[in-house]
């Protein structure tokens, strides 16, 4: 059995593994990194990267089937599967290969793979043959799909979003359950690349957004962009000969049948930390199974233990999982002197079409008159018009006492592009008098979020 010793052992070699590892090493400590599966960021191999790939086929698909309004006849749009699913496979494993090549640069020593299971409080097993004795560890484990219970039985039909960059054509049919981040995303890149799709919803929510008026609007939307039924109960999934057939009641007591060559899962994700062998230590494991731990630096209990990225199940994005990775790494190195994490603006975004963004706090978790929300609508605003891109709307909520944006929830084309101004603002603490101050050019989307603005102002100058 080969032993080492180190400062600081790193459970996971994705975004936030490298993060913390190279966090370590930078404050001069000692540092393995561990991976216990594939080499590669979950955003490179099976998540934001190739699911960006889908969707961009998914819009040239559409903007050319959609180009009569201007004018223009392209005749019949022909998507070959295959082809689609061959430059999505092609550039993703390119994407990786950046990240592989990144990890391969590290010193060998110090790169460990291998399933890392605790032994106690201080001692990982690594594989059948290594030991780690690490003075401080960091958790960086990542994720894992949900799969509802009713989907149990169907063995390859059912697919979670891991698996649809695998396929190497299009099917048929898909029927998404659930209409989150992934299933947005996923089920209209489908339907626009010709595949017949489903989404199914539970309570009604779409996506991340929390505020009634964009809630409405969003299932108006989507309801036209494939067929949706966003609230209700899946009552059976059933394995047939050409797929799965599904049986759904909804809110108001009627059901439907239909069939489908795949059901992909797509009601969430949550920390992958299960097989960690956590029950040998003398951590307190909350929900799930998660560590508890504290948001602000990461630190698991009194332990010399940090956790980070998805595996924390905070703010399961990219940037964030970075920014965590880095934090926990610094402080695994500098234990017990530990230090709170440096948070930026929330930002959030969809790339179905339209868009949706999140900025800062979201409609449901501010308090009842303590801000207003400044409002337009993009069906007459006058780029997204000439764009046909005229749909959705966007809220800016400021605060009454202040006069400074706190928030912001958005459906609408560009909101990728909006979101980071708003979050920009947010972090520089900006009132809407100087975000007004701000230049707007003519003709452009942003003008939109102007009247947003503007109505914002005039709503705290408004009598009560």
């Amino acid at each position: 059995m080969r032993t080492i010793n180190t400062n600081v052992a790193i459970i996971g070699a994705g975004t936030a593994g490298l993060a913390a590892y190279r966090a370590a090493r930078a404050e001069g400590a000692t540092a393995v990194i561990i991976e216990g599966g594939q080499y590669g960021t979950t955003c490179a191999r099976v998540g934001c990267m190739p699911s960006k790939l889908l969707i961009a086929a998914a819009e040239a698909a559409h903007a050319a089937n959609h180009a009569a309004p201007f004018g223009i006849s392209v005749g019949s749009v022909q998507v070959d599967g295959e082809a689609v699913m061959a430059r999505v496979r092609r550039e993703r494993d390119r994407f990786v290969g950046f990240v592989i090549d990144g990890l391969e640069a590290l010193p060998p020593e110090d790169r460990l793979l291998g399933h890392a299971r605790f032994v106690d409080d201080g001692l990982l097993q690594v594989g059948d043959n290594t030991r780690v004795h690490a003075a401080s560890v960091v958790i960086a484990t990542g994720s894992k799909p949900i799969v509802p219970e009713v989907l149990n039985g169907l063995g390859d039909r059912v697919v979670v979003n891991d698996d649809v960059f695998e396929w190497t054509t299009l099917p048929r049919s898909v029927a998404v359950m659930g209409p989150g981040v992934i299933g947005l995303e996923l089920g209209q890149a489908l339907a626009r690349l010709g595949v017949r799709v489903s989404v199914y919803g539970g309570r009604g929510s779409i996506g991340p957004l929390t505020d009634p008026k964009l809630v409405d609007a969003a299932r108006t939307i989507f309801g036209e962009a494939f067929h949706f039924e966003p609230r209700g109960t899946m009552l059976s999934a059933t394995r047939v000969d050409d797929g799965v057939r599904l049986r759904y009641r909804r809110a108001d007591g009627t059901t439907t049948e239909d069939t489908y060559e795949y059901v992909l899962a797509a009601t969430g994700r949550h920390p992958d930390v299960g097989n960690l062998g956590l029950e040998n230590t003398t951590i307190e494991l909350g929900e799930h199974g998660v560590p508890r731990f504290d948001p602000h630096s990461l630190q698991v209990d009194r332990h010399p233990v940090f956790i980070a990225g998805d595996s924390n199940g905070i703010l399961p994005l990219l940037h964030e999982a970075a920014d965590e990775g880095r934090a926990a790494g610094r402080n695994a190195a500098q234990y017990p002197d530990v230090a709170k994490i440096e948070r930026r603006a929330p930002l959030a975004i969809v790339f179905s079409d339209p868009q949706i963004a999140l900025v800062g706090a979201r409609h449901r978790e501010l308090p009842a008159d303590s801000f207003v929300t400044g409002e337009v609508s993009f069906e007459d605003q006058g780029r997204s018009r000439v764009m046909l891109k005229n749909q959705g709307r966007a809220h800016i909520y400021v605060d009454r006492a202040t006069r400074r944006l706190v928030g912001a929830e958005m459906l609408g084309p560009s909101a990728e592009h909006i979101g980071h101004l708003l979050a920009w603002s947010l972090q520089m603490r900006l009132t809407v008098d100087a975000m007004l101050a701000m230049p707007f050019y003519h003709p452009v989307v942003e003008e939109g979020l102007r009247t947003a603005l503007r109505d914002a102002a005039a709503k705290l100058a408004a009598p009560r």
